[in-house]
């Protein structure tokens, strides 16, 4: 690939974000139109992915990217290829309508602005993740993925409603994240492989690993919970708090598959064994047939298209772990056609929001002839979603019974599952495209009306793409469904799947699921009471048990709190010089690094004077009645230790020693004068025996450690650096100088720093109590004038 090519791919990745940059200055100088302007970055996107578009059929990869972090071998790598790309395609395609129905849909306001900076942001992180080759940078985009969607669902942040879904999405996907970022460096560290790439070019590298089951079981919580597997599919429901065009937008083509992307995208490298065959299809069918049955049970169109999508979610999770070639093959054409259609029931219900004022199906009735075009976009998404012809939802379900229905026990579990949760979606579409549109129209709709071409242009162009992909199907799978196939099955999917009736097992399937979906929704206000009582009967559920989770997290944090933080100084002291204490004990005895017993010091009498001098001071900070002596004793042991310095011929350390030890007692004397603390320290036995005990064990300990150290061969090759390199490097022949001023020349400013805020800290907190105290007897003067108080 040329430097030209990879400048454009990279322009690909910045678009998105270029918008989110200019989205609020477009929006205010143009309005509700500079959503044309600010579609333009997804569209420029895509057409830079369409110039690739031939080599990308070849199933040759386009890789390019730059060293990120080298010595920990990350690189900000990407690649493109047939998977990546479908991905690709839907992200900015339906981004670019989503970001038009935006213009239409949202308020003025200084929050549109923000608001459209968010969707292009979430956008370009979206891209990166399905461009992503590096482990590292894959996981970045992920995460950044979670962090944009909760800004967009939690966009509404007045609403409480809108808060707790928010910061639910948060809680569960960064959750998963975190397990997935844990099972990524699981691979990582036992192949030494760092990229997609890399894993794909050695398929059972993974498989044949002694950690495969738990990295396996860290990725697929990952994706589980992107893509709202059950029992983490309640973040879905409650994110559609957030503004319509963000459900249309993250809940149809983007976020919630991001866990598909993971397990297509890993298939070849992890999928086709056992436990892959086991919990994919598992999760998924239970995930399938119960979100389903939710889905019924709603009657916000916004919460009847989010369980179907949940239900949806577990179907395609559900092919991807039966894995043969004809699942893999359906899953691409399920996963194509679910997007389409979701994303413009989504814009459909939005659209009735924003004209009739509610979602409520009780509420809604008769709006065919005042919304003719919105009308016709549900049909065609709903005929979508139900698989009916001559939509490429038809194609998809088609592929997905044929897929399943085979004659063992895993295929008559799979085929009973797809039926019943194909029945349910399809009754809740003609629910969703039906109820709103026909019968008597309820009288507070009279002046309900067709929105402006920017809200009905979005799901009118996707419910005929649907159309369009299913009627030119050969073409569809020639830019989209072939190079889709994981590089795994490569040579052996070649999707030809057209319009037409296929007869066999798969055709028989699909006209039951017709039928019960037909009578489903003939019935579905008796569905909808019968599965209320039934979950009212249960009582629980994931969702209160995320509540119940989080409280006992925040009541646990709170006592766990008020356990290690008191608010007691003293308290904080004598725990952290107690770890100190023993982590010096510990390690002494454990390395065998106790000293030995010293040799008597050869001194003259006057040294044995001056350490007379220092036993005697400390002896005395011991013994004092009142804290003065305490201090002037401590005073007096510190200049005798100094005066030790210089006889023993170290003049710098001893004037060093000298300033400090006066500077202390000038601290510690002001200090107490200005606190006015009580002269003497009168405590019980029993608190002053737990901290002598310590004071004598953290002086002992140190001692032992400073002679154990006198007793080991010195260690000249710190000096010899310094006295190499004073000169040579920084010029000054006093190396002591040198040490202080240029090679710890940050580190000295730094404790100067420490020493200044330190100080500037204890004046605060003096004149804050010298403050206190006379505002105490201002009060009490003017208290005694008023004869509250007697002179």
């Amino acid at each position: 690939m040329n430097s030209l090519s990879s400048g454009l791919l990279y322009l690909v990745l910045a678009l998105p974000f270029i918008g989110a940059l200019v989205a609020p200055l477009s929006l205010i100088a143009l309005g509700r139109f500079g959503s044309l302007v600010l579609a333009c970055f997804p569209v420029g996107a895509l057409a830079i992915l369409f110039q690739q578009s031939a080599q990308v059929q070849s199933r040759v990869p386009i890789l390019f990217g730059f060293d990120w972090i080298p010595s920990f071998g990350v690189r900000f790598a990407f690649r493109l290829d047939g998977l990546s790309f479908g991905f690709a395609f839907l992200i900015l395609s339906i981004g670019a309508l989503v970001v038009l129905y935006s213009g239409g849909y949202m308020p003025k306001g200084s929050k549109r602005g923000r608001f459209f900076a968010y969707i292009l942001m979430f956008m370009g992180a979206m891209l990166g993740l399905v461009l992503s080759d590096d482990l590292i940078t894959f996981f970045v985009f992920w995460e950044l993925t979670s962090i944009t969607s909760f800004l967009l669902i939690g966009f509404n942040f007045e609403k409480e409603a809108a808060r707790r879904g928010a910061m639910q999405a948060l809680v569960i996907t960064g959750g998963g994240g975190l397990a997935l970022l844990a099972g990524l460096l699981l691979i990582r560290e036992a192949t030494g492989l760092t990229s997609l790439t890399a894993l794909l070019e050695q398929p059972e590298a993974v498989k044949a690993l002694s950690i495969y089951g738990p990295a396996l079981v860290l990725i697929l919580i990952g994706a589980f919970t992107k893509s709202a597997q059950m029992p983490f599919h309640v973040w879905l429901p409650n994110a559609m708090e957030a503004p319509t065009p963000v459900s249309s937008y993250l809940h149809s083509a983007t976020m919630v598959k991001a866990g598909i992307y993971l397990l297509m995208r890993l298939f070849p490298v992890m999928g086709g064994t056992l436990a892959w065959e086991l919990i994919l299809p598992l999760f998924g069918g239970v995930t399938l047939v119960i979100a389903a049955i939710l889905a019924m049970r709603q009657s916000d169109i916004k919460l009847m298209l989010a369980y179907t999508t949940v239900a949806s979610l577990g179907l395609l999770v559900m092919l991807i772990g039966i894995g043969t070639e004809l699942a893999i093959e359906a899953a691409v054409l399920y996963l194509f056609a679910h997007s389409l259609a979701k994303a413009c029931l989504f814009m459909v219900a939005g659209s009735i929001d924003h004209s009739a004022g509610t979602r409520d199906i009780r509420a809604l009735g008769g709006l065919a002839r005042k919304m003719p075009l919105t009308f016709a976009a549900a049909v065609l998404g709903a005929a979508a979603m139900g698989g009916l012809p001559p939509l490429f939802g038809f194609l998809a379900k088609e592929e997905v019974y044929a897929a399943t229905a085979t004659l063992d026990l895993k295929g008559v579990l799979t085929t009973i599952a797809a039926v019943s949760g194909n029945a349910l979606m399809f009754a809740v579409a003609l629910v969703v495209a039906i109820k709103p549109f026909a019968g008597t129209m309820p009288s507070g709709l009279r002046k309900a009306h067709e929105s402006t071409p920017l809200i009905w242009i979005g799901p009118i162009v996707l419910g005929v793409v649907g159309l369009l992909a299913a009627i030119f199907s050969q073409t569809t799978h020639q830019f989209i469904s072939n190079p889709m196939s994981p590089p795994g099955l490569d040579g052996a999917v070649a999707v030809d799947i057209a319009l037409g009736f296929h007869f066999g097992p798969a055709l028989i399937l699909s006209i039951v699921t017709v039928a019960a979906g037909v009578v489903l929704f003939l019935r579905a206000s008796q569905m909808r009471s019968l599965i209320a009582d039934a979950l009212g009967r249960i009582g629980w559920g994931p969702d209160k048990g995320f509540d119940q989770l989080m409280r006992a997290l925040v009541v646990g944090a709170f006592h766990l709190t008020v356990k290690l933080q008191p608010g007691r100084l003293d308290i904080y002291m004598k725990v952290t010089i107690a770890v100190i204490v023993a982590t010096l004990w510990i390690t002494m005895i454990w390395a065998g690094s106790l000293p030995t017993r010293p040799a008597m010091p050869d001194l003259y009498f006057y040294e044995w004077g001056v350490i007379g001098l220092v036993v005697l001071g400390a002896v005395v900070v011991v013994l004092a009645n009142n804290r003065l002596t305490a201090i002037v004793s401590l005073g007096i042991q510190g200049l005798a230790v100094a005066l030790l310095f210089m006889l023993l011929g170290a003049p710098d350390l001893s004037f060093t020693q000298f300033m400090v030890e006066i500077l202390s007692v000038a601290i510690l004397a002001l200090v107490m004068t200005r606190l006015r603390l009580m002269p003497a320290d009168r405590r019980p036995w029993r608190n002053i025996v737990p901290e002598a005990a310590l004071a004598i064990a953290g002086g002992l300990g140190f001692a032992l450690f400073l002679l154990h150290i006198t007793q080991r061969p010195f260690d000249t090759v710190i000096g010899d650096f310094y006295t190499r390199y004073s000169y040579v490097i920084a010029h000054g022949r006093n190396i002591v100088n040198v040490i202080l001023v240029d090679f710890r020349g940050v580190d000295t400013m730094g404790e100067i720093a420490v020493v200044l805020t330190t100080g500037a800290a204890i004046l605060a907190l003096v004149r804050i109590r010298a403050v206190k105290t006379s505002d105490t007897r201002f009060s009490r003067k003017r208290r005694r004038r008023a004869g509250e108080l007697q002179p």
